[in-house]
């Protein structure tokens, strides 16, 4: 059922639509045609004036009017839909990333939807609608910069971009440790096979640790040993799980932090550590929004620092 609901002066538009029909009852209850009724005299024409001037002025009063559903008794009209912010961003920070948004969410009312995974699969959707775009590491979130430079919504403002927090790098190795890996130098030996990433956010990351003591013979022998390079995390993942001839995986901490079922960890000395972070950025849609700004700004706060270190970040 549709009904008409008064938007703005209702109680005139009402009132002068019922004086329009009485003056018009009044007016030509005698004739089923009363434009015919002109010659009963001056009393009729000025009758006629008055209904068609407030005619006039009820067609000009019509567009105060809006068609609406009618609410069910006791029923008020729904309220406008909450603001959703966009967030975009690698599969890594995910987790973390994910529960920040969701107490964002509880304490603002705001939603919060957050895509995450290779940039690939998402770059189309972030120029269009992206309101905050959070990266994997500094050379990630340069790359983000130019490939969203040219959007007219999803463009990330250079101003905004804002490092949050810094991940170690670590080895994970399978459940029980079979091999007894103790520590980085464990890695070098002859018949280990190592699982590296290259791409993403760990571009180079196995030559960072491996170069750490400028020794290049450590650089020979890991990379004697890596068994394969995939892609990015997500896909690592999966060769990890896929073929269990892989005795050790070089990777972010955080990854065994998210997934525990899958691997144990080994912590890096000192001497061999590399940290890269997570930062984020406004999009020129997402700066134009105070909503956008709480959210960023949220993520840096101690709530937020809270969230990422149960992640594994500091």
């Amino acid at each position: 059922m549709i009904a008409l609901a008064c938007v703005g002066p209702g109680e005139k538009l009402r009132s002068a639509i019922q004086t329009l029909g009485r003056a018009g009852a009044q007016a030509f209850s005698r004739s089923s045609s009363p434009l015919f009724r002109w010659r009963e005299g001056p009393r009729r024409r000025t009758q006629l004036r008055s209904v068609l001037s407030r005619l006039a002025a009820a067609a000009f009063a019509l567009p105060l009017l809006s068609l609406v559903p009618a609410p069910a008794a006791g029923q008020q009209l729904p309220a406008a839909p909450a603001e959703t912010l966009f967030v975009y961003g690698p599969g890594g920070p995910l987790p973390a990333m994910r529960e920040a948004a969701a107490a964002f969410t509880r304490a603002h009312g705001v939603a919060v939807i957050v895509t995450a995974g290779p940039a690939s699969q998402w770059l189309g959707r972030a120029r269009a609608d992206a309101d905050v775009i959070y990266s994997g590491s500094e050379h990630m979130m340069t790359d983000f910069i130019g490939q969203l430079h040219e959007a007219s919504a999803g463009a990330i403002v250079d101003s905004t971009v804002t490092p949050l927090y810094l991940r170690p790098a670590a080895i994970l190795v399978r459940k029980g440790n079979p091999l007894g890996i103790a520590r980085f130098e464990d890695l070098l030996k002859p018949g280990v096979k190592v699982l590296v990433v290259h791409g993403a956010g760990q571009t180079g990351l196995w030559e960072d640790v491996a170069g750490r003591t400028g020794n290049i013979e450590v650089v020979r022998a890991f990379r004697n040993n890596i068994g394969a390079f995939a892609p990015n995390s997500g896909e690592a993942r999966r060769m990890w799980t896929g073929d269990a001839s892989y005795d050790a995986w070089l990777i972010w901490n955080i990854w065994q932090v998210a997934n525990p079922e899958i691997a144990d960890m080994v912590p890096l000395a000192p001497e061999w550590l590399v940290y890269r972070d997570a930062g984020a950025a406004l999009t020129r849609r997402g700066n134009d929004r105070p909503i956008a700004h709480a959210f960023v700004d949220y993520l840096q706060s101690p709530e937020g620092a809270a969230v990422f270190r149960r992640w594994g970040w500091r």
